[in-house]
């Protein structure tokens, strides 16, 4: 990888990536596009597509790797830089040495009172603590700042390794579709590893 290459793609990788772009329709060229979506856990989260290179968004930085098209938004190029795109059992896995930056916890400056509270502590009771109470563990709502909840799960969910699936796939699923007015659902739970884990999950 060059100075000048924010991104490297193992030679095996680049093959498959590349048979894939050959697939698309089309005689016009593809590109891998890459875009930093957000992070979950320690980790940053990624879309990958197959785009038209020629559709290619202003403020976006373009890579060759062989005759591999890569581009990806500029913003993001602190977020990628030195990361290399690998080919594992499990398929396609980004390499990344970068971390997200811990983000301060603001739950305290939300408040604990209001129609909109209420409704969200009667969803917790009523629907996610059952739902997860045959783990043995529960979940409370520790505030709510603007369209975002911040919760704490205590027992069985406290530091275990699925907790960050149990609130995306059961936890956050249940709240915002029930509650239009939020837009995300945050962990602050200390779970029993020192740190403060901080999971955001952005409603689509």
């Amino acid at each position: 990888m060059s100075d000048s290459t924010v991104l490297g793609v193992a030679e095996d990788a680049l093959e498959m990536i590349s048979q894939l772009r050959d697939n698309e329709p089309g005689e016009e060229e593809f590109a891998l596009s890459i875009e930093v979506t957000g992070f979950s856990g320690p980790q940053f989260s990624y879309e990958l597509a197959f785009v038209p290179l020629a559709d290619m968004k202003d403020g976006w930085i373009e890579e060759r790797h062989g005759d591999l098209a890569i581009i990806f938004p500029k913003i993001d190029t602190g977020k990628l830089e030195g990361s290399t795109l690998e080919l594992t059992d499990e398929g396609l896995s980004m390499n990344n040495p970068n971390s997200p930056e811990t983000p301060a916890m603001s739950a305290t400056k939300g408040d604990l009172s209001g129609p909109l509270v209420d409704r969200v502590n009667q969803v917790i009771t009523e629907q996610v603590n059952p739902a997860i109470a045959a783990h043995g563990g529960g979940a409370e709502l520790v505030s709510v700042d603007g369209t975002i909840a911040y919760l704490r799960l205590f027992g069985g969910c406290q530091g275990c390794g699925l907790a960050e699936v149990t609130l995306k796939q059961g936890i956050e699923k249940i709240i915002l579709e029930s509650i239009d007015e939020l837009t995300a659902v945050v962990d602050v739970t200390d779970h029993a590893s020192g740190d403060n884990p901080y999971y955001e999950s952005q409603k689509k």
